[in-house]
């Protein structure tokens, strides 16, 4: 089944009653060439790059719960390509690239909308770090503007320039950057793996990874046991314990981030927009509501929701910024499981067990990273050999201290990132 404008029209006028399921739900087989453990937006599009770039086609994603519902319905829509360091620039620019061709390459609607990302800078030394960013990602072959006041007042006009404590001096503009709709992108890449032969096996829980002489030889599931000769552990917030299941020890914490959204308001926030004094971060979805969130609430947890004291920040950033947002109801809330790394940039790798690869350390980065971590992971495990993109997501680098990659300056504090 393919969409179209003709598709639409004639179900309109037959009661929708040709449309067929996205996607088979299908009995486990015995075996598989590859399995990759996680159904979320990383795992998908991993699977549907196996079979599209690679012809590798008996491949199964096993999800514990449902397909998309992890950290891929649980993040603000971001997406963006504006890096700093060498490594996180060119993968994200490859990402933003399969971003801007994701629609038609799977022949369905994500909803992405390049609004516009506006990060905003309040002091001398932030013009001058903007500036430094806005060059790099220039000279990566991506967009940037580095706007005044005047130039910021013009593009938002609705923010509290008068703020004594937090100016505004201007901003980073990153045009091409904007919003996806963050299930559809599960849905598309799930549908595309499954037309391709993929198997997609939902609640089916990963309770054991089969080692025999350092290599995989499987997986043992709550349906039962799973024999491959390639495993791919892609699994954001539970990536420890996941990997914990073959032995190891990763260097990842796993840390709550808050999100929220207000009731649908009549459309006044044309772009995303980041605060540079509080890290506050807000953009309007399709249906009105608008989406923001802050920081991590900074204690390690594996509970999908969040704490009162950091809503309480991130409303005082929201009004600091924006105090025309002040009357907003805010309608829900809820938190995303972070695999955060040392350095704050990921993870693509193989590990020290033959056949067995990892894909984590997404840290606030997993959502915009998608298509271009589902591709550099495909190549990895197809072809044994990094994707040049993502060369650099070594997992050796926090042993060795070589090749380290703090895009933040933060220092080796997981929660900081």
């Amino acid at each position: 089944m393919r969409f179209s404008a003709l598709k639409i029209f004639k179900e309109g006028l037959t009661g929708n009653m040709g449309w067929a399921p996205h996607w088979r739900d299908p009995e486990p087989k015995p075996e598989y060439d590859i399995l990759i453990i996680g159904g979320g937006g990383h795992g998908l599009a991993t699977a549907f790059y196996l079979a599209k770039e690679h012809g590798l086609t008996n491949v199964a994603v096993l999800e514990k719960g449902y397909l998309g519902g992890g950290n891929i319905g649980r993040n603000t829509t971001i997406v963006r390509a504006n890096y700093n360091l060498p490594g996180n620039s060119e993968f994200y620019s490859h990402s933003l690239k399969l971003w801007e061709g994701m629609e038609q390459e799977l022949n369905f609607n994500t909803m992405m909308s390049q609004r516009g990302v506006l990060n905003l800078f309040h002091s001398d030394g932030q013009r001058d770090y903007a500036a430094r960013r806005g060059n790099s990602m220039v000279n990566q072959g991506d967009d940037a503007q580095l706007l005044d006041r005047d130039g910021v007042r013009k593009l938002v006009p609705f923010l509290d320039f008068d703020n004594i404590r937090f100016p505004i001096y201007g901003g980073l503009y990153h045009a091409r950057g904007g919003t996806a709709r963050h299930d559809a992108v599960a849905w598309g890449y799930a549908r595309g793996a499954d037309q391709r032969g993929v198997d997609l096996l939902q609640n089916c829980e990963v309770t054991g990874i089969d080692i025999e002489n350092g290599a995989v030889k499987g997986v043992q599931t709550t349906r039962g046991a799973i024999r491959a000769r390639k495993v791919g552990i892609v699994v954001a917030g539970r990536s420890g314990q996941v990997a914990g299941l073959a032995g190891m020890r990763l260097p990842i914490e796993s840390h709550v981030l808050q999100a929220f959204v207000t009731e649908g308001l009549k459309p006044c926030i044309d772009h995303v927009v980041t605060f540079g004094m509080g890290h506050f971060y807000i953009s309007q979805s399709d249906k009105g509501g608008l989406v923001f969130g802050g920081d991590l609430d900074f204690y390690a947890s594996y509970a999908a929701r969040g704490n009162l004291p950091m809503a309480e920040h991130v409303m005082e950033a929201a009004m600091t910024l924006m105090p025309v947002i002040g009357k907003a109801r805010v309608l829900r809330s809820w938190g995303g499981i972070m695999d955060m790394s040392p350095d704050g940039s990921p993870i693509i790798d193989k590990t020290g067990i033959d056949g067995l690869y990892l894909n984590c350390g997404w840290c606030y980065g997993g959502f915009k990273a998608v298509p271009g971590s589902g591709f550099s992971f495909a190549h990895l495990i197809a072809q044994d050999r990094p994707h040049e993109p993502a060369a650099r997501f070594r997992l050796d680098r926090f042993r060795t201290g070589h090749g380290i990659m703090d895009e933040e300056g933060t220092g080796a504090q997981h929660n900081l990132h």
